[in-house]
């Protein structure tokens, strides 16, 4: 299994985990022509997609949905909450008849060799959802948007090989930053967006011998940058009643406007 974050970040979203027979992308934030450009660096053509997951309907992670789809006729899989929001955002422009999937939070299903898992998340959109994806004995999962976390995210999160995890915000530059005060308040709040601090609280959580990649996500451009994000989600696992040290764990940051590194699973 490959993991592979083609753009991250709150400016838009676009990840691919695959397989040498099924190709999946997990939302489409970003334009038909730089979603291409990642598939040509996976040596994957748009035509040959299984799948576009998408999690929530917020416009970073659908802009390019309507052009691709177009394009390429690929089947769109979202919760029934997220396909009406989908079809409320006039800017996708008109998609393929019959191309829209409802799936259920909860309720595994088959897309060519691969199982996915939807599982519920706390975030502002209508029934946002993160995705486990598992085929050849590999697991991997997208978790971003979290505004918050508990005992059933970290269950779906366990036994990972590899996982991008949200690490939006430093606490401290969203406080002092340019956003209004209703803004950060959303942000902060159980429906907004993990600190890099709750990153790493979750990531200690999940942590076992096995995890070969995490892939920090979906930083704000405005209250982040990737040093920090990268260092005080290693200082967590490193203060955190884990076993590990932050040096111990293979942490990257997904970059915002070009391909990642591909993860061999």
């Amino acid at each position: 299994m490959r993991l592979c974050s083609i753009a991250s970040g709150s400016s838009g979203n676009c990840i691919y985990v695959g397989d040498e027979r099924t190709h999946l992308l997990v939302d489409t934030g970003i334009s038909k022509k730089r979603v291409d450009e990642g598939l040509t660096a996976l040596d994957v053509k748009g035509e040959e997609l299984d799948g576009i997951l998408i999690t929530h309907e917020h416009i970073d992670h659908i802009q390019g949905l309507g052009v691709f789809c177009r394009r390429y006729k690929t089947p769109v899989y979202a919760t029934k909450g997220t396909i009406d929001g989908i079809k409320r955002c006039s800017s996708l422009g008109k998609l393929p008849e019959g191309i829209l999937h409802e799936i259920s939070i909860d309720e595994a299903f088959r897309l060519g060799e691969l199982t996915v898992f939807p599982f519920a998340i706390s975030h502002d959109a209508r029934q946002p959802c993160g995705y486990r994806i598992e085929g050849g004995g590999r697991a991997a999962a997208v978790a971003t948007d979290l505004g918050t976390y508990d005992s059933y995210i970290v269950g779906q999160l366990k036994n990972l090989d590899g996982i991008v995890l949200e690490a939006n915000h430093d606490i401290h530059m969203l406080e002092v930053g340019p956003y209004p005060y209703p803004l950060k308040q959303r942000v902060m709040g159980d429906k907004g967006h993990l600190s890099n601090e709750l990153s790493g609280r979750l990531l200690c959580d999940i942590l076992h011998d096995g995890l070969k990649a995490v892939v920090l996500g979906h930083l704000s451009k405005e209250n982040n940058y990737a040093k920090l994000a990268y260092e005080t989600v290693k200082l967590e696992v490193s203060l955190g009643d884990n076993p590990y040290r932050g040096e111990d764990i293979p942490i990257i940051v997904a970059k915002r406007d070009t391909v990642s590194d591909i993860i061999e699973l």
